[in-house]
């Protein structure tokens, strides 16, 4: 009897901090998981690129217009806002999607307003993708990598970099995302002039 109640205390100090391991590990895709499912849809548009990164190949760094805290300012509350934050506080970027589904690349989202914190009169129609202020006036929003399907990362390589040396840059570059009600988001598509 002694022996079968220390086998099962062991079994126990062993499955508990399994167990726990394995809700953390879940806890980052589940999170992502729910925002790719349920999540609103949102679209971005995209700056260049760095033509010079030696790692580009399986993915993508992106960055926003609305990455940088200067452009931030332009928007309702962001000349208030955005000079007062630190580094490492968070804030939310309240964009009104275009609801046009007809239109390929699909239209950029309109910025409504920049707030420190999700506003509880939030419209149906608006979503509000959670930044964070990093060093040197940047803005990261978990967007900026951006993985590319084994199959075409070639090409799409390719016409990212044919979309840098266009000089007119014309074409459009847009990111579509989808943002859960906490402001959290995964990037869903990217889109290059029309192709997806």
């Amino acid at each position: 009897m002694t022996n079968s109640r220390a086998f099962n205390a062991s079994w126990w100090r062993f499955l508990i901090p399994l167990g726990l391991q394995l809700g953390i590990i879940l806890i980052v895709p589940a999170q992502s998981a729910y925002t790719y499912n349920f999540g609103q849809s949102a679209v971005l548009q995209t700056l260049p690129v760095d033509p010079y990164d030696l790692l580009r190949g399986y993915s993508q760094t992106l960055s926003y217009d609305i990455s940088q805290t200067e452009i931030l300012k332009q928007f309702p509350g962001g000349e208030d806002l955005v000079d007062k934050l630190v580094t490492g506080e968070t804030f939310y970027v309240i964009l009104e999607p275009n609801l046009t589904k007809d239109k390929l690349p699909p239209i950029t989202s309109k910025v409504i307003k920049v707030t420190k914190a999700i506003p509880s009169d939030l419209g149906s129609n608006q979503v509000a993708l959670k930044g964070k202020i990093k060093q040197y006036g940047q803005v990261k929003y978990g967007l900026e990598t951006y993985y590319l399907p084994e199959s075409q990362r070639d090409k799409i390589n390719q016409e990212i970099n044919d979309l840098q040396r266009n000089s007119e840059g014309t074409r459009p570059f847009v990111v579509e995302i989808k943002v859960d009600r906490w402001g959290n988001s995964v990037p869903t598509s990217l889109w290059i002039d029309q192709h997806k």
